[in-house]
């Protein structure tokens, strides 16, 4: 250990940087990994720079978040280590580090999105149905008297719903459009077929 910190306190106070932020980040990394993977990584702090002026990027993804910051020395510091010996310039290495750094929270970020859209897909909502077109499963008899059954894709997936109409008997086959959400398994729908011929 001894030496370990010798030949650190030997090195250019640059590279002493570089090295620093890459050991802090990458510690920092592997904790919110194991947090992750156990999960218990729901509440990510982030750094309000004026309220309403912070960079929302959506899905819950906030540009100056802890996370972020993590990412951007992890790429900083190891983009530093690995490119000291082969770029002579300091301004120019720390460019280039810094823009690795940056490159880095780009692909975490598409990375996280890409993880939300997979567990959009994975959670159906009848909500998601409003105003969708489907098609009757089982015949949806007139006036609200019974329920019928109507087959919708949402995602790729495709999910049968229970379907009340105040029209006419609607037949199986028919294409119907949803135009109302009844509770949270019933839907209600109107005959587009019918509707066009009129």
């Amino acid at each position: 250990m001894g030496e370990l910190i010798n030949q650190f306190n030997n090195m250019d106070t640059l590279l002493q940087v570089f090295w620093g932020c890459s050991i802090v980040a990458s510690l920092i990394f592997v904790i919110q990994l194991i947090l992750t993977l156990i999960g218990m990584d729901h509440s990510d702090i982030t750094v309000d720079f004026d309220g309403s002026d912070t960079m929302d990027l959506g899905n819950g993804i906030n540009l100056f978040s802890i996370k972020n910051l993590v990412n951007f020395f992890l790429g900083f510091g190891w983009a530093g280590v690995c490119l000291y010996n082969s770029i002579s310039s300091s301004l120019l290495l720390i460019l280039v580090a810094f823009l690795i750094g940056c490159a880095f929270v780009g692909m975490f970020i598409i990375i996280y999105k890409q993880t939300r859209k997979l567990e959009k897909n994975g959670a159906f909502s009848i909500n998601d149905c409003l105003g969708k077109s489907a098609s009757v499963y089982i015949r949806i008899p007139a006036g609200c008297t019974g329920k019928g059954k109507v087959q919708i894709s949402i995602d790729g997936s495709v999910h049968e719903i229970n379907a009340l109409t105040d029209e006419d008997e609607i037949a199986s086959g028919q294409n119907v459009k949803i135009v109302e959400i009844v509770d949270h398994e019933t839907v209600k729908v109107v005959n587009t077929q019918y509707n066009l011929v009129i």
